[in-house]
């Protein structure tokens, strides 16, 4: 059984720094793609980052650029989230994704409707 499992989440003052993290089990990690998306009250669904399993090709919304970075530890079979100066408008349900990579991963990366399997979230809240 896929499961993914996000942990991490919590309270923070603007400007503080979170990470996140997803650990994965039930599928072999060797080559997905696995995102973060994040669903803040009203709005929709977004792509914050994903990562290449196989080559470690990363990927990032504009909102977020210079400020999250993700990683992944293959040997563990998890994927991190950092997240520095945060922002108010950081503050949403963080969700960890993953899907096989079959190719131009770039073309569908921040498609949430691509993604088949789906963590539980982790609450993010960012307090001004």
């Amino acid at each position: 059984e896929v499961q993914l499992v996000e942990s991490g989440g919590g309270l923070v003052q603007a400007g503080g720094s979170l990470r996140l993290s997803c650990a994965a089990s039930g599928f072999t990690f060797d080559d997905y793609a696995i995102g973060w998306f994040r669903q803040a009250p009203g709005k929709e669904r977004e792509g914050v980052s994903c990562i290449s399993s196989s080559d470690g090709s990363t990927y990032y919304a504009d909102s977020v650029k210079g400020r999250f970075t993700i990683s992944s530890d293959n040997a563990k079979d998890t994927v991190y989230l950092q997240m520095n100066s945060l922002k108010p408008e950081d503050t949403a349900v963080y969700y960890c994704a993953a899907e096989p990579n079959r190719g131009l991963l770039r073309l569908w990366v921040f498609r949430w409707g691509e993604y088949d399997y789906w963590g539980q979230g982790t609450q993010v809240t960012v307090s001004s």
